[in-house]
């Protein structure tokens, strides 16, 4: 009787075929190939970092030395490409700054508060990316959460003042003679800010609110440790309703911009946060060529005294007239 050689039992995989013999499709190898390769380049990928510019008579222009420099996070990383400007654009800003004076000044008080008040709005429609900012420059959620809450209200009570501080500090004065004399003040002109590199937000609003609420322009040079926030501040500003060149924003090194700053002929008053002993008596040596105020401001809490600090004081005599029987005359 002859043998019967049975063969093997198979195992079944996909589709009934040994799982030996399944092989991939063409389309399934080259997706798998795609994925992986999409994995490798995410991983020896290099970010693009974003470029801040500066602002200057409600444009964005690149800094006219073609410099930049990389401000770290808390990590120690750069964060991004800023621009680290030149005394060629410190002049820039000036130029606009001066043009913009005359047309902000003219404007009534009150509609200068409704301006204001329009950039509080957007400010807090943007409060989210300015935490983030302020969370890269190594501030906690909670902290920046806080500091952008405290900014926008600081910027709206500004807002309030431009049509009342002239109520509370305007005077008519006695005099000894038949006249009436009147003290208004009036804004000084072209301001120039140095921010200081406490924090990139609250302070900048602190600065910048009460210069314009008074109906200054400014040449502002942002925080060199802290300039992410004040450039998108500007970002603010160039889609309000406030009007170019009333509000001008560098960034680079404070010791290459302040004293460039200071010591323009055209600029009539200088506030400079957190100056050392040193750049004071820089500050108070140039400021005397042509009588520019110089303000060290003290304390960031809201106060209507901070509008005055550029403002001058008018002084107006006017006649009395006096009844004379049944006609007048002066």
């Amino acid at each position: 009787m002859s043998k019967t050689l049975s063969k093997p039992a198979v195992k079944a995989g996909l589709n009934g075929h040994n799982k030996d013999d399944v092989t991939l499709s063409p389309s399934k190898r080259n997706g798998s190939a795609r994925q992986q390769a999409q994995e490798d380049s995410t991983k020896k990928r290099i970010p693009v970092m974003k470029t801040y510019k500066i602002f200057i008579g409600g444009k964005f222009p690149r800094t006219e030395s073609g410099r930049y420099y990389q401000p770290k996070g808390a990590d120690g990383k750069p964060l991004a490409n800023v621009c680290r400007s030149s005394r060629k654009d410190v002049r820039d800003a000036v130029v606009a700054a001066r043009g913009a004076v005359g047309g902000w000044a003219g404007r009534s008080a009150f509609n200068r508060g409704q301006i204001l008040y329009r950039i509080g709005e957007m400010l807090e429609g943007r409060s989210a990316q300015f935490v983030h900012e302020l969370m890269l420059h190594a501030a906690t959620q909670k902290q920046a959460e806080a500091e952008v809450a405290a900014a926008i209200d600081l910027w709206i009570h500004y807002a309030g003042w431009c049509d009342k501080y002239q109520a509370l500090f305007s005077s008519v004065n006695p005099t000894n003679s038949s006249h009436f004399n009147f003290s208004v003040y009036e804004p000084t002109g072209v301001v120039g800010i140095q921010c200081a590199g406490s924090n990139g937000l609250l302070e900048l609003v602190g600065l910048i609110a009460p210069v314009i609420a008074g109906g200054n322009t400014c040449v502002v040079v942002a925080s060199e440790k802290h300039p992410l926030p004040a450039v998108t501040f500007t970002e603010v500003l160039a889609t309000s309703d406030l009007p170019g060149g009333v509000v001008n924003l560098l960034t680079g090194l404070r010791s290459e911009l302040l004293k460039p700053l200071v010591a323009h002929m055209d600029v009539n008053a200088v506030v400079v946060a957190d100056a050392s002993k040193e750049e004071r008596t820089m500050l108070d040596t140039e400021a005397t060529c042509n009588l520019k105020r110089v303000v060290y401001p003290k304390s960031e809490q809201p106060s209507p005294y901070a509008i005055l600090d550029t403002q001058e004081v008018k002084t107006t005599w006017h006649p009395i007239e006096r009844g004379q029987g049944g006609g007048g005359g002066y």
